[in-house]
């Protein structure tokens, strides 16, 4: 089967992989495109879960203030190079992830830094949807989690990406 470099860039920018990437993908899915995003999801997980254990010691600390100086947040996001960290797509990230953190205020990063001690009264009340930032709805697209966002740039610039803190200020508290 013979796939146009058109279904082949149509592709790319959906979900930002590789030419030969996505190329695979659609003959693979005999040119089905929903089906080819799904295999590319599948890939960018399986390439995540193979850096998971990389040092990610670089990075940048990124701060974001919203409504009208009243809302801040920051949030330090690591990679394992700073050749990465230097780049736009890393900078946006950042910035995207210090904006929900400002937005969703979730308490925790992951379901692991719940504190173990907590009362279980107060555990079982706990969604770990919204009081995890890795399990929220992204603010821009409520069809992917930060989670999602994050993996799709660890498969798109190749390195272990993690959130290592995150704070946010709100004058109203």
């Amino acid at each position: 089967m013979e796939i146009s470099a058109a279904c082949i860039k149509e592709l790319r920018e959906q979900c930002g992989a590789g030419f030969m990437d996505c190329r695979a993908a659609l003959l693979k899915t005999e040119g089905d495109m929903d089906k080819a995003l799904e295999v590319l999801k599948e890939q960018g997980f399986a390439k995540a879960a193979k850096k998971a254990d990389r040092a990610a010691d670089q990075g940048l600390v990124e701060a974001y203030i919203h409504c009208g100086g009243r809302i801040g947040a920051m949030v330090e996001v690591n990679c394992e190079t700073d050749f990465v960290a230097r780049t736009d797509e890393f900078k946006e990230l950042a910035h995207n992830i210090a904006m929900q953190v400002a937005a969703m205020n979730p308490k925790y990063i992951t379901e692991e830094s719940i504190p173990a001690d907590m009362p279980e009264a107060e555990r079982a009340e706990l969604d770990v949807n919204t009081a995890c930032l890795l399990n929220q709805a992204y603010i821009k697209d409520p069809s992917l989690t930060i989670k999602d966002i994050i993996i799709a740039n660890i498969s798109k610039m190749g390195e272990n990406i993690k959130v290592s803190r995150i704070a946010r200020f709100d004058l109203s508290e």
